[in-house]
């Protein structure tokens, strides 16, 4: 009885070179056509898998009993962490899209999506680790001075140091603006920070040998609000100007937080008692800094959602092959056979299947305008994951959330119990609806500030561009559905003057519309990548039956959605309790 995985490296490929075909882009590009083509990538993905199957996803039950402890400020992780994070190190996984520059492997988000997915279906707590780092390095890579960058990331990159995110206090959490942390100019340039940070990922912990922490703060004359924000790089130990460690800086982890699910990682209370920091970026400008790294954090969390539900997907399929219960074939009146033979059962691994797939589809796509945008100068498709980031965070986390449920289900009550793994996937996976920004303040963010802040044009071109391309027997489905869409975003937008409130009461409801339409639009794409001379009667015939599913029980949800985008009635607007 355990929870077991194993890297879906044939949905992977196909994904990444027939759906996307993304190794033609890496070759029309001189840095990604140095270091990355299709065997390559496939030769990655497979030692990713190897990693992940074999080290990490055997271990994440244990992790999750043994938790971490914190005494007079020293955190302890799962015993079988220290070890896999050198795995990590040592095959230089902590760095896979890093600058090389700075001794990163120089890998496009594409390629690291995978291997993000395949790590968050093996651990999701472990996960955050190195995770955490690979955002601190986006934001210092754009943000911070050469010679910050010089020391710094070569080793966060090699994984000898580790990064975190601190912005959360216990009266501040996404109203950052009213952070009572400060820092203090002193005559070397450097910073006094004081103030108490809560929710730290990693904050602290033995993995790596030292913690380089981006703290958000307020100078002694920084404006009122969220306009007086500045980011600081504060390390746990002091680093030289050679790049060697000093001596302990003024902080400590004072508590780790008991929590539902993710035991194995270490969410820290960080207490910062005029700890050296040093500025990145100008000054009351930090939080523009911070969000590189948070809009970072943001796309992995749609991995993690896709990853717990991946391995729910495995094992609740497995069960159901071996569960004997019921008779379905009617035969011998006295023999049960499998469970996956009842309708229902079918049904909700089809829901799972169908959903993860697309997602996976989606997550590509995002990935792709992200590389598109660094390696090509793409403005369009910059602007495409920018507005696609908070559909990524919550309708892949949401669904995420809601097919490690229904996979649970398949178990019946065996899914209920902590043997069999998928009650800890349940609880594991919860935290990435709240984390990085709530879900309903990624709706929020989506609504008003990406597609009200242009009026749907982004949205808009990228809806029409691919539906352009629809060639199934859905697309008229689809192209029907995408004008609805369009329709009801511009009636919307029409009535935000008469109902101020009304995109913030709609906003989820309407992100959800926009991720069943992509996820429409997705399974379209691979129906048209589909072909029986370069993939097997099985691969096909799933893809067929999955994207039929699709079609036919969840697409539909659309128009329910879209008959939920209405004026509000007075009573509701001015709602009371």
């Amino acid at each position: 009885m355990s929870s077991d995985y194993q890297a879906p490296l044939a949905d992977m490929s196909f994904q990444l070179f027939d759906v996307f075909q993304v190794d033609r882009f890496w070759a029309e590009q001189p840095t990604l056509a140095e270091v990355v083509d299709q065997d390559t990538a496939k030769a990655i993905l497979g030692e990713a898998a190897k990693i992940t199957e074999e080290c990490i996803a055997p271990k994440s039950k244990c992790a999750d009993e043994q938790g971490v402890s914190v005494s007079a400020g020293v955190v302890t992780t799962p015993s079988h962490y220290k070890e896999n994070y050198r795995l990590l190190c040592e095959g230089g996984w902590t760095g896979l899209t890093g600058d090389p520059e700075y001794g990163g492997l120089g890998m496009p988000k594409t390629l690291a999506s995978m291997y993000d997915e395949m790590m968050c279906s093996a651990d999701i707590a472990f996960s955050l680790y190195p995770g955490l780092t690979s955002g601190a390095c986006v934001a210092l890579l754009q943000h911070a001075d050469e010679a910050a960058k010089a020391i710094y990331l070569p080793k966060l990159y090699s994984g000898e140091w580790s990064g975190t995110m601190c912005l959360t206090e216990s009266h501040a959490g996404s109203d950052l603006g009213i952070m009572r942390s400060k820092a203090e100019p002193q005559a070397n340039g450097s910073y006094r920070i004081s103030g108490e940070k809560i929710f730290i990922t990693a904050g602290e912990h033995e993995l790596a040998e030292n913690i380089i922490h981006l703290v958000l703060a307020k100078l002694p004359d920084a404006p009122a609000g969220s306009r007086g924000i500045s980011l600081f790089l504060v390390p746990k130990f002091k680093v030289m100007s050679d790049g060697s460690l000093g001596e302990r800086n003024q902080l400590i982890c004072s508590s780790v937080e008991h929590k539902m699910g993710i035991h194995g990682s270490a969410t820290c209370v960080m207490n910062f008692e005029g700890a050296e920091g040093y500025l990145i970026g100008q000054p009351h400008k930090g939080l523009a800094c911070m969000f590189t790294m948070m809009n970072y954090e943001r796309l992995a969390m749609g991995s993690q959602g896709l990853g717990a539900a991946e391995r729910a997907y495995q094992n609740a399929l497995g069960y159901a092959k071996e569960r004997l219960q019921g008779r379905t074939q009617g035969t011998d009146a006295n023999k049960a056979d499998p469970i996956l033979g009842h309708p229902d059962i079918k049904r909700m691994l089809l829901t799972v299947a169908s959903l993860n797939e697309a997602g996976r589809a989606f997550s590509l796509m995002v990935a792709h305008f992200l590389d598109q945008a660094k390696f090509a100068a793409d403005s369009t498709a910059y602007a495409r994951a920018n507005l696609l980031t908070p559909v990524t965070k919550a309708f892949m986390t949401d669904r995420g959330f809601d097919c490690c449920v229904m996979a649970q289900q398949v178990f019946g009550g065996h899914g209920y119990i902590k043997e069999w793994g998928m009650e800890q996937l349940v609880r594991d996976v919860r935290i990435a609806q709240i984390y990085e920004g709530t879900n309903g303040i990624q709706a929020l963010d989506f609504m008003l500030r990406k597609v009200a802040a242009d009026q749907g044009a982004v949205l808009f071109d990228l809806l029409d561009e691919l539906t352009a391309q629809v060639s199934s027997s859905y697309a008229a489905e689809l192209k029907s559905l995408v004008e609805d869409v369009k329709a009801a975003t511009t009636e919307l937008l029409s009535q935000h003057s008469s109902q101020p409130d009304l995109l913030s009461w709609v906003a989820c409801d309407y992100l959800d519309l926009i991720g069943y339409t992509f996820y429409g639009l997705m399974w379209d794409k691979m129906l048209a990548a589909l072909s029986t001379d370069k993939h097997n009667a099985d691969f096909v015939a799933a893809k067929q039956t999955k994207s039929a599913f699709f079609f036919h029980r969840i697409l539909p949800k659309t128009r329910a959605l879209l008959l939920q985008l209405k004026p509000l009635p007075e009573q509701l607007l001015h709602a009371s309790f």
